[in-house]
């Protein structure tokens, strides 16, 4: 049998066996297109049931989750975690509260966070979690009661040698407060290195909140770099208004580059002067308002309630979103206005349709798990500051993050050129993550 149908009946087994689950599939599609030049080169990585076992997670635990809201009504919501490979670490992903979660969106999740852990060189597994409850419009006591109950049932899963959970849409530093304060209570030690996120005060780390963004800059810096350009005066457009987007665009104004729109879930806003970043943190931020307000503000900016942000003529495209935002269409037209890089700042932010646009239009494309690894890096660095019962500074933590991306960036580079595809960030990423969980496998024998 040849590679190519190895490859494909392993994949066929996988969608089979998890039916219903269109994102896992797109992310294990994603990295199967990867395996059959692994397996050209080094076909023991088929034996023993490897990625059959690489594809199945080592736990997949969901649970209820009853609440009481305000007026004396009980919810019921579901959480989830899946402990999808701990072979190089505990496992280590966020949760996500949002209505949209379900298993098979933790799963694709997780499943990415496996190869993006890896990339890092950090020991760390992979993992992911969450539940479908809307923490919008829910009021502060209502928010604290909903992550004490998720948290007395997550507490018997989860440790700082087993698995490390963080934050993720609709989980910052708030509820990580909450959900660390139940833990707290409920085994009655104070393990900070159980979650990362927490605040400065109580075992958090600088950086932490600015580091996904912080990291995609870096990333999209050293690709530009690699082509002999820089982001110095090219313009930049980033989707989302989270913590993702604000401080991409933070860093992206920071090594030279002008920010000149960004989104949220009512639509886009451009202002062609750059961004004004102290505005845009006020309304969203503190405000929690609408991105809207900032045109309200800023005279020459304009606010488009319809349409896509992608529309808008850049140098360099930053999806920070969330999965499937950017499709062919809108990948056509960024390449038809001249775009030269595509970063993914949200974890499978562009359809398989949009990066077979950019990759036959020869536009340096990096997937998600190579450029937005800067989150879970810092989480990693946090859970080394709580070992180590130490704090370090900005500056360091900045620079230490700085140099994992760049070291993401070169194995990236290196791995692409090594199998036969240079400057192919997608297959670099996803064979060089992959190559480094599979030894380990290997080595640990099977289990």
């Amino acid at each position: 049998m040849s590679t190519r149908d190895q490859v494909a009946e392993i994949y066929e087994q996988v969608r089979l066996r998890n039916a219903g689950e269109p994102e896992f599939h797109q992310a294990a599609a994603e990295v199967f297109e990867s395996l059959q030049v692994v397996l050209d080169h080094h076909p023991h990585y088929a034996d023993s049931g490897l990625i059959e076992r690489l594809c199945e997670p080592e736990r997949q635990i969901i649970f209820r989750v009853p609440w009481v809201d305000d007026s004396g009504n009980v919810h019921v919501n579901r959480g989830f975690r899946v402990q999808y490979n701990s072979v190089l670490g505990p496992y280590k992903g966020g949760l996500r509260f949002h209505p949209s979660v379900n298993l098979g969106i933790v799963k694709f999740l997780g499943f990415e966070q496996i190869f993006k852990n890896a990339l890092t060189g950090l020991p760390i597994g992979g993992g992911k979690g969450g539940s479908d409850f809307d923490p919008k419009g829910r009021s502060e006591a209502e928010i604290m009661r909903f992550c004490q109950s998720f948290m007395t049932e997550l507490h018997r899963h989860i440790g700082e040698y087993t698995d490390v959970p963080a934050g993720d849409i609709g989980v910052g530093g708030r509820e990580i407060g909450y959900l660390f304060g139940q833990y707290k209570r409920l085994t009655n030690s104070y393990e900070s290195g159980v979650l990362t996120g927490k605040g400065l005060t109580w075992g958090g780390s600088q950086v932490r909140r600015e580091a996904t963004g912080y990291g995609v800059a870096y990333f999209v810096a050293e690709m530009l770099k690699a082509a002999n350009s820089s982001l110095g005066g090219k313009t930049v457009v980033v989707s989302g208004s989270g913590n993702v987007a604000i401080y991409a665009i933070e860093k992206v104004h920071q090594l030279g580059g002008i920010a000149i729109a960004s989104s949220d879930s009512s639509g886009y806003l451009v202002d062609e002067k750059g961004i004004d970043l102290e505005l845009l943190k006020e309304i969203k931020e503190v405000r929690r308002g609408r991105i809207s307000e900032y045109a309200d503000t800023v005279p020459h900016a304009r606010f488009v309630p319809n349409g896509s942000i992608w529309d808008v003529p850049c140098d360099v495209a930053l999806p920070c979103a969330t999965q499937n935002e950017l499709d062919e269409a809108a990948a056509k037209t960024l390449v038809a206005n001249g775009v030269q890089a595509v970063a993914e700042g949200a974890n499978m932010p562009t359809t398989p349709q949009g990066v077979q646009v950019f990759r036959d239009a020869a536009v340096a494309f990096a997937p998600g798990k190579a450029a937005n690894a800067g989150g879970v890096a810092t989480s990693a660095l946090e859970m080394q500051q709580n070992a180590s019962r130490d704090s370090w500074g900005f500056e360091y933590t900045d620079e230490r993050l700085a140099g994992i991306m760049r070291g993401i960036h070169e194995r990236t580079v290196a791995t692409a050129a090594e199998y036969g595809m240079p400057g192919d960030y997608v297959h670099g990423a996803n064979i060089a993550g992959f190559v480094k969980v599979a030894d380990a496998m290997i080595s640990l024998g099977v289990i």
